[in-house]
């Protein structure tokens, strides 16, 4: 069945080159990042997929931000190998002589468009799909990076310093829905992945870690200070939590002092038969990352204190 579990595998399996020396090629998950950019964006509307100009400046965008930097980039290498994948199709223009386009300008020249399975662009019309398959890809063809986590906080800042520069070229933002999308959907995953990965997979509330595979775990990369109000992704603004937590801390139900310790909100009425209710946590200590480097700005957690937390 063709459903969202379904590429989400996909999308973590593809087959890309890979060189002990240089690494991945991550040719075929940046032009499927640059697809649902544009598709959220408004750009892309129908099931096609033209070698347009919005194409080549943002498949190009993120390479250089987040591409194999030992490869030569340029949108016509992943083009056409992309159907080898099962889901992405070729119409090519009359006359074509089937080889391998060996430029971006031959590229635009041999194609009309691409299209993927119909299944799957429904799926890119619903924003939990979106963030899910971009997580797919992100946790999958850039983990290499786990063990030198300053690339991973890098990649993270050079999206971020990106998205302040537009603000600033920028005068109304908040009614511009391609910006808010283009603002958040690449540098999150990069957040999500990134904070669990400090946290160990561990709900920094409760404890709780239980992962399926390499992209499905059930702890979040919680903002502290909420991204839509700060635009802040830095690994300081962030708590791992589970999904029952992370809804709670959002609406205020808890908070963390300057101490690291857990305050509940009073009146909760709860009924937890087979786990810990959320009031005897208070006064507990967070869980926190190994590295005190890594550890929540206390400035965000005054923050949340004051403006969020229902004391």
């Amino acid at each position: 069945m063709k459903n969202l579990y379904y590429y989400c595998q996909l999308f973590s399996h593809l087959n890309v080159s890979n060189s002990s020396k240089r690494g991945n090629a991550k040719y075929k998950p940046i032009l499927i990042l640059s697809v649902i950019d544009l598709i959220a964006q408004g750009v892309i509307t129908h099931n096609q997929i033209p070698v347009s100009d919005e194409l080549i400046q943002t498949f190009d965008k993120y390479w250089n931000t987040i591409g194999s930097h030992s490869y030569k980039g340029g949108l016509h290498y992943p083009f056409f190998h992309l159907q080898n994948e099962g889901f992405w199709y070729v119409v090519t223009k009359t006359g074509f002589n089937g080889l391998q386009p060996k430029t971006t300008n031959k590229l635009k020249e041999a194609v009309d468009y691409a299209y993927v399975d119909n299944e799957l662009f429904l799926l890119l019309q619903d924003d939990f799909s979106r963030r899910e398959l971009t997580y797919a890809l992100v946790t999958s063809f850039f983990h290499d990076s786990l063990n030198e986590l300053e690339e991973i906080l890098q990649i993270n800042q050079d999206l971020q310093d990106d998205a302040i520069q537009n603000i600033a070229a920028s005068e109304n933002l908040e009614n511009n829905p391609k910006w808010t999308f283009r603002k958040t959907v690449i540098r999150n995953a990069f957040f999500r992945k990134l904070i669990i990965h400090v946290y160990d997979y561990k709900c920094a509330f409760c404890g709780l870690r239980v992962t399926k595979s390499l992209n499905q775990n059930i702890v979040d990369g919680a903002h502290i200070k909420p991204f839509a109000q700060f635009c802040d992704s830095r690994i300081h603004n962030g708590i791992a939590l589970c999904k029952n937590h992370h809804w709670a801390f959002d609406r205020g139900w808890f908070t963390v002092d300057n101490q690291y310790k857990i305050l509940i909100s009073k009146g909760l009425e709860e009924i937890s038969p087979h786990a810990k209710p959320m009031k005897d946590f208070h006064g507990e200590q967070l869980l926190l990352p190994h590295k005190e480097q890594y550890f929540p700005s206390l400035e965000a957690l005054q923050w949340h204190q004051q403006n969020i937390f229902q004391a």
